[in-house]
């Protein structure tokens, strides 16, 4: 099949627009959609540090690429890649080795924090000490070494490789638990202290074409899933919104758009809080004591009075 803009062999078929497209224009596309997302929402103005959540995965990967071909001449954009070893046997090792050689490639400052040094204990050992499914602990502290190592390395943002596949994942899923409050905090309205500004280039590209892009460099790709993410309510989100987008090609922009229709009238219902510092670890969070701390305590981490008073005195 030939590409709709030219005449050269097409790599890939767009079914939401329905064009056919040669490896130059689906890259021209791909990093146009990029580019685009980067300025509607002002991620990466002047003068700025960039850190990549690297965690060696396929979408850190491209975009780590992505972002060192756009801004790497840049002389007033500085990026710097973090990589969080969660400490998941067979799974985690081989994507550390792959985060480092991309962040050699690419001649990009890398730097690897592990929940073993930083926690005291690996995943694998907090599943089988604690009484939350992986997914808890995990989420909670790769986010709370990701925004601290960011900060402690001068980044004023930091970026993850969540896609549109992971987006509208993530939009359905909060809508169908009711939890709207936490819909309104997937673009923050303004900067607190402390909390390192997420942006997401890649929000608008499907997860396929992610794919597609590293083929097409010859980039590492692995497409091996963590043992524990097989969450149950995710996954049948994950099934119907393909199944869905299969039958009705670009329906998968239609659900981030509704999100970001109703982003004004979401920020209204649930302003942004302050924040102010945990008690015990200093880091920006809601409560007296943050989530991190309150996790490790029941690891037996921390003393059990840590997460005392907590559900009392809300900011």
């Amino acid at each position: 099949m030939k590409c709709s803009r030219c005449s050269r062999e097409a790599v890939y078929f767009q079914r939401h627009s329905g064009r056919h497209l040669c490896r130059k224009h689906f890259v021209e596309d791909f990093i146009r959609r990029v580019k685009r997302n980067i300025r509607k929402y002002r991620m990466i103005t002047r003068n700025e540090r960039i850190a990549i959540a690297m965690s060696g995965g396929k979408d850190s990967v491209v975009l780590a690429h992505v972002l060192k071909s756009l801004y790497g001449d840049r002389r007033d954009i500085e990026l710097v890649a973090i990589t969080v070893d969660e400490g998941i046997a067979n799974y985690r090792p081989p994507t550390v080795e792959t985060a480092k050689e991309v962040c050699r490639e690419l001649d990009i400052e890398h730097h690897i924090v592990s929940f073993r040094d930083e926690i005291g204990l690996e995943l694998d050992e907090m599943v089988e000490k604690g009484e939350r499914n992986a997914c808890a602990y995990c989420g909670v502290f790769r986010k709370y070494l990701l925004n601290r190592t960011a900060r402690e390395l001068g980044a004023n943002k930091l970026a993850t490789g969540h896609n549109l596949d992971d987006e509208t994942q993530t939009i359905l899923l909060n809508f169908l638990q009711s939890d709207v409050e936490r819909l309104a905090r997937l673009i923050p309205s303004r900067v607190q202290e402390g909390l390192v500004l997420r942006i997401k280039p890649l929000r608008e590209i499907y997860e396929k074409e992610v794919v597609l892009y590293a083929l097409l460099h010859n980039l590492p790709v692995s497409l091996d899933e963590c043992p524990y993410s097989r969450t149950p309510v995710r996954a049948v989100v994950r099934d119907f919104l393909y199944d869905f987008e299969n039958r009705y090609p670009g329906r998968k922009f239609s659900v981030l758009r509704s999100f970001e229709t109703l982003i004004p009238c979401l920020r209204e219902m649930y302003p942004q809080i302050d924040l102010r510092r945990c008690e015990v670890c200093g880091e920006p969070t809601p409560k007296r004591v943050c989530q991190a701390c309150e996790l490790k305590a029941e690891l037996g981490l921390l003393g059990p009075e840590v997460s005392e008073g907590n559900d009392t005195d809300q900011a």
